[in-house]
């Protein structure tokens, strides 16, 4: 009991940390650095990386981002209802899995996945689970994180990145590793479109306010 009681406080006190400790790197990262010899990833501050992108993610990923506490209920829901042919995770769960635990699919992980990111949401404001979630991200083969995204596929650092650039980049996740930024193919092309459309939504219906000033 006391080393339950042990362990669970360290991991109150390593989520709470990561409010104010921007991470040195995650387990994924590790191991694509193991694999590849290294990464490319720079830390950038959410005032540094342009609000086209942070928008153009969140459309993407988790368009009810700032509306839930970190389970998007009708997600799942309709992930439920298709099958589970298309993904319910949040980016609140997506910065657990990659700050925290190990990629794959297992039941271990995804139940302290469940257990994590409500504490997370407690813990930490959105702004900053976006600004963690921009940094560590996967957005190409050993590229990690906005800046690197934006200096890999475009040449630009992420406060330059155009509406256009953040929604290509938006578009190649949560599989980059197959995808092109740069030169897209027409899906890539139409799914842009698609999530620079839903960026201009959030921001006008109110669903960005939780990370935008």
């Amino acid at each position: 009991m006391r080393g339950a009681i042990g362990v669970a406080v360290l991991v109150v006190l390593w989520v709470a940390a990561y409010r104010w400790i921007d991470p040195p790197t995650t387990p994924y990262m590790l191991s694509e650095r193991l694999r590849l010899g290294a990464v490319a990833q720079e830390w950038r501050d959410l005032d540094a990386i342009a609000p086209a992108l942070a928008r153009s993610v969140v459309a993407a990923e988790d368009a009810n981002f700032c509306l839930h506490w970190g389970f998007d209920v009708d997600a799942i829901r309709d992930a439920i209802e298709a099958g589970a042919a298309r993904g319910a995770s949040t980016i609140s769960q997506q910065v657990v899995k990659n700050a925290f635990l190990w990629q794959g699919r297992s039941w271990p992980r995804k139940a302290l996945e469940t257990v994590i990111t409500p504490l997370m949401e407690a813990l930490w404001p959105k702004r900053r689970i976006l600004e963690v979630y921009l940094n560590v991200a996967e957005t190409g083969e050993g590229v990690f994180g906005a800046q690197a995204a934006a200096r890999h596929w475009f040449g630009v650092d992420a406060a330059d990145l155009s509406p256009g650039q953040a929604a290509r980049i938006a578009a190649i996740l949560p599989a980059p590793k197959d995808r092109d930024a740069a030169r897209p193919s027409e899906p890539i092309r139409r799914k842009s479109a698609r999530v620079a459309d839903g960026a201009a939504t959030i921001r006008a219906d109110g669903r960005a306010a939780c990370f935008e000033d």
